[in-house]
């Protein structure tokens, strides 16, 4: 039996058992058949990877019972009822009580292999949300989260483990939107220097007539502006981290007084003669490749050696493609918190093409895209391709998407006002019961989201 083609068929007619395994089995499924629904009942278990099959008009326990037993078992587990003609009413209140879809006799061979498909889907999503879920709780440790289960970032928490509690200096070296700040935190709050402050600097955004000042700060009258003194960064960092970033954009003289406070510990204010002495970790990252800069001329080579008592490489998105939806679901919890929406899951479609990028932005760019996708793939319908792209003034909403996206969110502002009671719902809307319940299977929405 396979995570992703595992299905119950429950019939007590023996010709209508073999005629659907057979048209199941020719569709590349995994099937098991059940003359009664006691049998099929032990081998449904919470997290079982797949879909049930079941007739609602059966001896002894009967489609409905069979129904209620396993949404007690796991509420999401896909179970799609047979019916027949008289019992439409009560598959639809099924489905209302959690029922995935119901098919009515006679149903051809086309309509049971796409509705199992569409169950098999939702069902193998739902699983990895569980488990994206379970993951992101296990790291949800306080302190800044390093998030990921590949080779890749394993390794990279293990070498945190294994120098954070040091005072040793250390160069990162990753991509833009890697995530080096989230490291350089990372080996900040795992240390003995986590109480002290973390200052961050990024040598790239700091004007380079201010940069001196801002690092090693100023006496009084140092220079025309200064009227008081200043406290440097270094200063600010004593008796914890200081982290500076894009070190390769450090003007060629300030690296100089660099190496100077890096072998000395201690720094001098411009416009004073005195040494104040330091006790700072000091955590460079860089984006390009230093010891290349260093043979080029561009960035000083003793600096460089200096700097890199510990080296850690920190990988591209790219090289570790599995992590994606696991980030991916973190940031739409994020952004779902951030925005106070609610955070709408990932279609299979959605998964395939983040996969499928290049991710030239990192983690940053899927941070965004998380963000984006919050704030307006679900609601109505974004296309995918703008979703990726972050382009919103291509391929306008039509009109009917427009309308869609207006009475979704009715509905929803409505569920969300009587947390979830159908009936309230069903009065302040002016609708009934099935239209109701219609719509709501039409949006995917889920009355328990809003209770």
């Amino acid at each position: 039996m396979t995570a992703s083609s595992s299905v119950l068929f429950i019939d007590d007619e023996k010709h209508i058992r073999q005629a659907n395994r057979q048209t199941l089995e020719l569709a590349g499924f995994d099937v098991q058949c059940f003359s009664s629904a006691e049998q099929a009942l032990p081998l449904v278990a919470m997290d079982w990877p797949g879909v049930v099959v079941c007739d609602i008009r059966m001896p002894g326990m009967d489609g409905l019972e069979f129904l209620r037993r396993t949404l007690e078992i796991d509420r999401e587990l896909p179970v799609i009822l047979v019916t027949g003609h008289g019992d439409i009413s009560m598959a639809v209140n099924a489905i209302r009580d959690g029922a995935y879809d119901f098919i009515e006799k006679p149903f051809s061979a086309e309509a049971l292999v796409r509705t199992v498909h569409q169950a098999l889907d939702k069902r193998a999503l739902t699983l990895e949300n569980r488990q994206l879920r379970q993951e992101l709780q296990t790291q949800s440790a306080p302190g800044p989260r390093i998030i990921g289960r590949t080779a890749p970032m394993q390794r990279l928490r293990a070498t945190i483990a294994q120098i954070a509690d040091t005072d040793a200096d250390v160069l990162l070296v990753g991509e833009t939107g890697t995530g080096k700040e989230l490291v350089a935190r990372s080996l900040h709050e795992n240390s003995g220097r986590a109480g002290a402050n973390f200052v961050a600097v990024n040598c790239g955004a700091v004007p380079e007539n201010l940069i001196e000042s801002e690092l090693f700060g100023h006496e009084a009258g140092a220079f025309t502006g200064a009227r008081e003194r200043r406290i440097g960064k270094f200063e600010h960092a004593d008796g914890g981290t200081l982290f500076l970033d894009e070190i390769e954009s450090m003007p060629s003289h300030l690296q100089v007084r660099l190496l100077r406070v890096l072998q000395e510990r201690a720094v001098e204010r411009l416009g004073s003669n005195r040494l104040i002495p330091l006790d700072v970790r000091v955590i460079a990252a860089s984006k390009g490749d230093l010891r290349a800069a260093a043979e080029q001329g561009s960035f000083r080579e003793d600096l460089y050696y200096r700097l890199n008592v510990v080296r850690i490489e920190i990988p591209p998105l790219r090289e570790r493609r599995e992590d994606i939806p696991l980030l991916f679901h973190h940031f739409l919890l994020v952004a779902a918190a951030r925005y106070q929406r609610e955070a709408p899951p990932p279609e299979p479609e959605l998964i395939r093409a983040l996969l499928a990028h290049d991710w030239p932005g990192n983690v940053r760019e899927l941070r965004n895209m998380a963000e984006r996708h919050v704030l307006l793939g679900a609601a109505c319908g974004y296309d995918l391709d703008q979703l990726m792209r972050g382009d919103g003034t291509e391929a306008p909403i039509l009109l009917p998407e427009q309308v869609a996206c207006f009475e979704k969110s009715v509905i929803e502002q409505a569920l969300a006002s009587h947390k979830g009671n159908i009936k309230q719902t069903m009065a302040v809307l002016g609708v009934p019961r099935k239209t109701l319940y219609d719509k709501m299977r039409k949006y995917g929405l889920d009355k328990r989201n809003y209770k």
